[in-house]
């Protein structure tokens, strides 16, 4: 083959694509491709968007994802994103500070972040592609995006996302009208690389972890959890009050890496209610995978965003090593240090007594802190779940230190179970 035919067919998408990649035949509005990480979610979305402006299919297009960042560096920037996917000749001009693609023929697509749906509110558009839906911390993006696409007369949008049992995910799921394709990571082997399926498939193949995060698979609450998806729902709020206090709770990981645990972070307030009731709110996740400097550095930088007063951290592990590695950033953070001296599952039982009693509300949505709480059973086995559950120690540590008013003589969860158990005052 010669120069020009080897460029045209290696930009053929329909030649390359699986079946699972091609956009469904028919009528549709919404298309959910719901499938397991490195299945090629992100090609698939990337190409369908450069197919419909080329064809002028797609003159307004919308690109949504969880955070501003995820627009940039995964749907546009990313290896699979628009920008690596486009032949030269066919490559719309960049301008990130503008959140704007644009394209030869006049298209134009613009970048959103799901965690301001405002923005959402005025543009109109006739395609839309949005990323990690299950992700989005706030549902009312969706919202705005679909009253907003309502440009030629045929309007579309293609869904590509990992599942979680979001009440989003179930209405989309429920909706005859949304085309769902499902897929595996497996099925895609050939273009991933072989350390990935090694160390990554076969340590979570199995486990819940793997068949949500691999298989594709919409797995709803575990028998027994302490806590419910309807619990969390019920107690869900869109905007932060007025607080009394914020709080910084850390999980700090053993060691840091790819294969080591993550580092819980999580940013709890509380507030007093007109009926002197004390309620708590969550107001983020910031749990990943740090080296000790690191999660430092995002725990100092989002206590001062949120006006924090405080840091609480586990200090099981690093010992004296956690505050100092918090004070060599700021040496004069105020710093509360706490050791687990019981199991998990005991400590956690008292905060979801908290959220049945519906004192405890998530204000946004946080579907990886979640996930672990709505899997997290009395029986609780890391080595069977496929992960350690350090965004509910977090938020846990978080919680109770804003909720919890220990007592002397008396330790601080088996006083507040027995308060709890005996229906008594836990104000």
């Amino acid at each position: 083959m010669g120069v020009a035919d080897r460029q045209a067919i290696r930009a053929d998408w329909s030649f390359w694509a699986r079946a699972e990649q091609r956009p469904p035949a028919g009528d549709w509005r919404v298309w959910l491709l719901l499938a397991g990480r490195g299945f090629g979610k992100t090609r698939t979305g990337a190409e369908l968007v450069r197919a419909r402006v080329g064809a002028g299919r797609a003159r307004r297009v919308a690109l949504v994802a969880p955070t501003a960042a995820d627009v940039r560096d995964v749907m546009v920037e990313g290896e699979s994103g628009i920008l690596a996917i486009s032949p030269e000749n066919e490559r719309p001009v960049y301008e990130p500070s503008k959140r704007r693609l644009t394209w030869d023929n006049g298209a134009v697509a613009t970048l959103f972040s799901a965690d301001e749906p405002e923005r959402l509110r005025g543009p109109q558009h006739d395609f839309a592609w949005c990323d990690e839906l299950a992700a989005w911390r706030h549902p009312e993006a969706w919202d705005m995006l679909m009253f907003g696409l309502r440009l030629g007369d045929d309007p579309r949008v293609v869904v590509t996302t990992t599942p979680r049992p979001t009440k989003l995910m179930r209405a989309l799921l429920a909706d005859p009208t949304v085309v769902v394709t499902r897929g595996k990571t497996a099925e895609n082997r050939d273009n991933l690389a072989p350390t990935f399926l090694d160390q990554i498939v076969r340590r979570y193949q199995g486990t819940r972890l793997g068949r949500q995060e691999l298989d594709a698979e919409l797995l709803e609450d575990v028998p027994g959890p302490l806590w419910s998806r309807g619990m969390i729902e019920a107690a869900r709020i869109a905007a932060e009050p007025d607080l009394d206090r914020v709080v910084i709770a850390i999980d700090p990981a053993a060691t840091s890496g790819g294969q080591s645990d993550e580092t819980g972070i999580v940013i709890v307030g509380k507030a007093t209610g007109h009926d002197g009731i004390v309620h708590g709110y969550v107001l983020g996740d910031l749990s990943g995978r740090y080296t000790p400097p690191e999660w430092a550095k995002v725990a100092l930088t989002t206590s001062r965003t949120h006006g924090a007063d405080r840091i609480v951290a586990e200090v099981n592990n690093g010992g004296e090593m956690v505050e100092a590695t918090l004070r060599v950033v700021d040496p004069n953070v105020a710093f509360t240090a706490v050791r687990a001296s019981r199991g998990k599952v005991a400590r956690a039982e008292p905060i979801a007594a908290l959220y049945e009693q519906g004192r405890v509300h998530h204000v946004g949505a946080f579907p990886q802190l979640e996930d672990q709480m709505c899997g997290f059973t009395s029986g609780f086995d890391r080595t069977a779940a496929g992960y350690s559950p350090d965004r509910i120690d977090a938020l846990v540590w978080g919680l109770s230190e804003l909720m919890v008013a220990p007592i002397a003589g008396q330790g601080i969860f088996e006083l507040y179970r027995r308060q709890a158990a005996s229906g008594g005052d836990t104000r």
